[in-house]
């Protein structure tokens, strides 16, 4: 792609954005500038403290355990109290935890607010995502979802490599550093951001339904909804795969020989590469078929994190990195539309805690297996069960998409119902919408 192709690209790519997805942007960059705990909790219980990575996988298990209780709770709140106020509540309550944590001694307090961590921490992504679909064009959500998704990894570019310097001398202040970001992020959505929960048109007790309007959406609808199910059901097989670069790598490295910093630096690369090809590949991917997408990154999620069994030197590491950084690439928007397309307008907050939930999930299952393979059996079988799984999803998603007509396999839906917010304001200094775009062919 010539240096024109990736100007026109990213131009394309920041235009006609409403200006509450820019503010709801730059506060998941800050969130992510600030990313410690789930990065380097499993080095800092083994290097730091000396506990086994069985005892590490526990602790991380209970994390995500907490982040499995409030994906539907958050989810719930979502719907019922508005996204901003359960933003709100997310954000200043993971502050106090994550501050809290650093100053825990004893094994039990400090698994005991490791779960704490976790439900406060996670509940904030049902709302984040249904206030991106609330205020974002459906035709736009790809290249929206995939402008958020650049921030939490330019963010986390920055974090691990930083972060890995703090913790060779004070963990605590990691920490510390967390939680103050963490406080930012809840200021600039208490000053900057507004609710965008549409609303539902009034109608007398006991009148009838209007004709096409939504039903009534709770927790047993979507759970009923078993084309969606099957969508978080293979989400849950990615999440296995990808939380390993959080959880089985920094062990493996760890009892390799290698430090903090190593580690902190082949992970930035993750960040780093998605920084640099996200706005180009997106543009890329943007109409193609979703099924192809995603059988592709399913596969190199898993080959990519399999190849980790051949690494030696830190930059061997590094290279696996790579491969399965491009399936992060084109798995997240992709995967994220679709969840946005199949989910029903004043459901979005359910619909979404139920889809978290097999990120929640997976963060407290990957744990668990990355810990008991590393110590009974050794890394290499870990990495043999990251590209089973790889393949099991890619089979998924090709039976899955082939179940779903042309309609529903398209990037967005004919139309996705009222919302709130302004959809065309963009912020100061940001380019004027683009009057030619070219969709990608």
């Amino acid at each position: 792609m010539s240096a024109a192709s990736l100007r026109r690209a990213a131009r394309e790519s920041v235009s006609g954005l409403p200006r509450a997805f820019w503010w709801l942007w730059t506060s998941t960059l800050v969130n992510r500038l600030g990313a410690f705990v789930a990065t380097f909790m499993a080095l800092y219980l083994t290097l730091d403290r000396g506990y086994s990575a069985s005892f590490a996988g526990l602790v991380v298990a209970l994390h995500g355990l907490g982040g499995v209780v409030s994906s539907l709770v958050a989810g719930v709140m979502t719907d019922r109290l508005g996204r901003r106020p359960t933003l709100l509540a997310a954000q200043t309550s993971t502050a106090f935890s994550v501050a809290l944590l650093g100053f825990m001694e004893h094994p039990a307090a400090i698994a005991a607010v490791a779960l704490l961590v976790g439900m406060t921490s996670n509940a904030s992504r049902p709302a984040v995502a249904a206030m991106m679909a609330d205020i974002v064009r459906p035709e736009d959500r790809v290249r929206a979802f995939a402008l958020n998704y650049w921030a939490i990894n330019l963010g986390f570019a920055v974090s691990a490599t930083a972060a890995g310097l703090v913790a060779q001398y004070s963990y605590l202040a990691g920490f510390l550093g967390e939680a103050a970001l963490t406080l930012v992020c809840a200021v600039l959505v208490f000053v900057k951001l507004p609710e965008s929960r549409p609303e539902r048109p009034a109608r007398p007790v006991g009148a009838p339904a209007a004709a096409g309007e939504e039903p009534a959406i709770g927790l047993g609808t979507v759970l009923r909804d078993g084309r969606f199910m099957g969508v978080v059901g293979l989400s849950f097989l990615i999440s296995l795969i990808f939380t390993q670069g959080s959880v089985g790598l920094p062990v493996a490295m760890g009892s390799a020989g290698f430090s903090p910093r190593d580690y902190g630096l082949v992970i930035a690369v993750n960040g780093l590469l998605i920084v640099l090809l996200q706005i180009p590949v997106t543009a890329f991917i943007e109409r193609r078929d979703p099924q192809k997408l995603l059988v592709v990154s399913a596969l190199l999620a898993g080959y990519g994190f399999a190849l980790t069994a051949f690494a030696g030197p830190v930059w061997a590491y590094a290279l696996t990195v790579c491969v399965w950084t491009l399936a992060e690439i084109v798995n997240s928007p992709t995967q994220m539309s679709l969840v946005v397309q199949l989910s029903p307008v004043h459901g979005r907050g359910r619909y979404q805690g139920v889809y978290n939930l097999s990120w929640a999930v997976a963060a407290l299952v990957a744990p668990l297996m990355a810990g008991v393979l590393i110590d009974r059996f050794g890394a290499d079988w870990l990495w043999g069960a990251t590209g089973v799984l790889g393949t099991v999803a890619a089979a998924g998603y090709w039976l899955l998409m082939r179940g779903l007509s042309e309609g529903d396999r398209g990037t967005a839906p004919a139309a996705a119902g009222p919302t709130t917010a302004p959809t065309d304001e963009a912020p100061p200094g940001s380019p004027a919408p683009a009057t030619d775009r070219v969709p990608a062919s």
